[in-house]
């Protein structure tokens, strides 16, 4: 995954549904290139009630979606290292292999 992929994961897990997007134009009025927009500066909320999440806690739940994906592949790699010697797995390490 890519770290765009993991920001805009990361955004989405703060709220249901769609709350916010991308400035299109910096404050002077310039066109953002579109490779430039999705940074933690151009997210604009645009569901009422909602309040942007702080940097810091953006990037805490990125590493929380990171450290998450980095424990299944070990469980996975436990789990088949496992299978392969005949021994019984954990619950966790099942999930891996089924989900």
């Amino acid at each position: 995954m890519t770290d765009i992929e993991y920001f805009k994961l990361a955004l989405s897990r703060f709220y249901v549904g769609g709350w916010f997007t991308w400035k299109t134009h910096d404050d002077d009025g310039n066109k953002i290139p579109n490779a430039d927009r999705m940074t933690y500066a151009n997210i604009v909320v645009t569901k009422e009630g909602v309040s942007k999440p702080t940097e810091a806690d953006v990037n805490a739940k990125i590493q929380e979606i990171k450290d998450a994906e980095v424990e299944r592949k070990n469980l996975k790699a436990s789990a088949k290292a496992k299978l392969i010697a005949g021994q019984p797995l954990t619950e966790e390490e099942a999930d891996t292999i089924v989900l």
